[in-house]
């Protein structure tokens, strides 16, 4: 019995031992297993943290970036809109000096023609035609102020002409008509093509004479009349015609046109002539009035100062 007691005893503490024993590893597992616990979740909470913030970022600059697109987009339409009217300026200014330039290019041959006219002579603009249509008349802007009377001619100057046909007036001077209406401030004039138009002619090369007559119409020919049959072969297509000088209202050498088309029949004692007018009266802006009997006096005054001299 008392042998029995101390074998008990140490059975006892060694079962208590072991328990400690286990109970240490079982705590160390367990500690660790915790600490892997924690740090997988530390892990996962830090992956869905970050996606999460990468995805406001993302977010966030997106919104950025669209508002600033937004803004860029309405200072580039300004800038656009601004432009535009500037170039719209440019082009309106570009086509005013064009406009300008040209303007003074005619104006310089209106000046250049003018000093080269030896005829007393009046500038004045066509400023409308006749509001009672009763001729096919032009109105111009001078009238009996500027020293305008009645049957006055009118000339203008016609780029494309470039013979001189008198010696009184330049290369390119053509007929229009005369003034058969002079107010004060304004003139009607009545252009060669009228049909109570009636102005004494001849043929440039030929001499063969005869009557011009209007027929109503700029883009109708006019119409050379009572020309002997016997001078037919004489008469040549593009034959310049002028003014003879006859009836003392045009002074001779004035250019009317050119001969187009020769007009007979068999039966006919006389032949007419179809003429393309050498004024171009869809452009015509600026005439002379040229006071042919004060220069004819004055011609004739100075010949006979010298004479007497």
């Amino acid at each position: 019995m008392i042998r029995e007691a101390p074998e008990k005893k140490r059975s006892i503490n060694a079962t208590f031992y072991i328990f400690i024993i286990l109970c240490l590893v079982s705590f160390s597992i367990l500690f660790l297993s915790a600490r892997n616990f924690t740090a997988n979740v530390k892990e996962s909470g830090l992956t869905m943290y970050s996606g999460l913030r990468a995805s406001v970022y993302r977010f966030k600059s997106f919104i950025s970036n669209t508002v600033l697109s937004v803004q860029e987009l309405a200072i580039l339409k300004e800038q656009y809109d601004e432009l535009a009217e500037r170039i719209g300026r440019y082009e309106q200014l570009e086509k005013t000096a064009a406009g300008i330039r040209q303007e003074n290019n005619r104006l310089r041959e209106q000046l250049d023609f003018s000093r080269d006219i030896t005829y007393r002579h009046i500038a004045a603009e066509i400023i409308g035609s006749d509001p009672d249509n009763l001729f096919s008349a032009l109105v111009i802007n001078k009238g009996k102020r500027d020293g305008i009377t009645v049957n006055m001619p009118v000339i203008a100057y016609q780029r494309t002409e470039k013979i001189q046909t008198s010696d009184m007036a330049p290369a390119g001077t053509v007929l229009i008509g005369k003034v058969v209406q002079a107010a004060q401030f304004e003139s009607l004039v009545m252009p060669i093509y009228d049909t109570t138009s009636y102005i004494s002619a001849r043929l440039g090369e030929s001499r063969i004479e005869g009557i011009v007559e209007g027929q109503g119409s700029p883009d109708v020919p006019l119409l050379l009349r009572f020309i002997r049959r016997q001078t037919r072969g004489e008469i040549g297509i593009g034959e310049q015609v002028i003014t003879s000088g006859l009836g003392g209202v045009f002074p001779s050498g004035i250019l009317l046109g050119r001969v187009s088309r020769v007009l007979y029949q068999d039966t006919d004692t006389s032949i007419e002539i179809e003429l393309e007018s050498s004024a171009d009266f869809s452009r015509l802006e600026y005439v002379f009035v040229i006071d042919a009997y004060s220069t004819a006096v004055q011609r004739r005054t100075n010949e006979e100062n010298e004479a007497g001299l």
